[in-house]
């Protein structure tokens, strides 16, 4: 079995494209419920990158599927002489990113960033939506420095079906993606988060803390 098959777990998804996926999200940028501009700093996901991420005053920082920058404004205000790249396939969400962030419009599978360009990545329930999730990854990890770090924190594919989501939307095994990070990242730690750091993880979500 294919190692994007076991990423997938417990279902295959509908075939999807890059134009799909841009649709989606470009008519998402208008649901602020569901696609907020701004978010709670107190929230652990917030506290996770940034503590990871240590200090990238005078660094580079990517957001990798930054919907409307809602993490790269925090970086950026923890870090105000870093330089932030928010990077959304939708360019509708990146209109909402704040002045003073780097904004590009580009799919997680084509990051157009040099290799090995950045210190530090992150994606935030975004890998979920990339086509090629191999493929992302490896985009992700190539344009990280030696020694830089990464973040991802996304779905749990044992709660699969908690949600209703895109039906090309793609859930993670803890185990097959720390296998897949550590193809290109010397030290990968997972486990499982929660929102707020005094509320125990229910298995939603996971997050993985890796250096390349």
């Amino acid at each position: 079995m294919r190692l994007l098959d076991r990423l997938l777990g417990r279902r295959k998804p509908a075939p999807a494209d890059l134009a799909t996926v841009r649709e989606f999200f470009t008519q998402a940028a208008a649901d602020e419920e569901h696609y907020p501009t701004t978010i709670d700093p107190r929230i652990l996901f917030v506290r996770s990158v940034v503590d990871h991420l240590g200090d990238m005053n005078g660094r580079i920082a990517a957001d990798i599927g930054s919907g409307k920058g809602r993490f790269a404004r925090i970086v950026k205000e923890r870090n105000p002489s870093a330089t932030v790249i928010a990077l959304d396939l939708a360019e509708t969400m990146l209109l909402h990113v704040p002045p003073g962030i780097a904004r590009i419009a580009a799919g997680m599978t084509q990051l157009p960033l040099a290799t090995e360009s950045v210190d530090g990545a992150y994606a935030i329930e975004s890998l979920e939506h990339a086509v090629d999730i191999e493929a992302a990854v490896a985009e992700l990890t190539r344009i990280v420095k030696p020694g830089g770090k990464i973040v991802i924190i996304d779905k749990n594919i044992d709660k699969w079906g908690t949600l209703e989501t895109p039906s090309w939307e793609r859930w993670f095994d803890q185990s097959e993606m720390d296998s897949l990070l550590k193809r290109h990242c010397r030290s990968v730690e997972s486990r499982p988060i929660s929102y707020w750091e005094d509320v125990p993880p229910d298995g939603m979500f996971l997050a993985w803390f890796a250096i390349k």
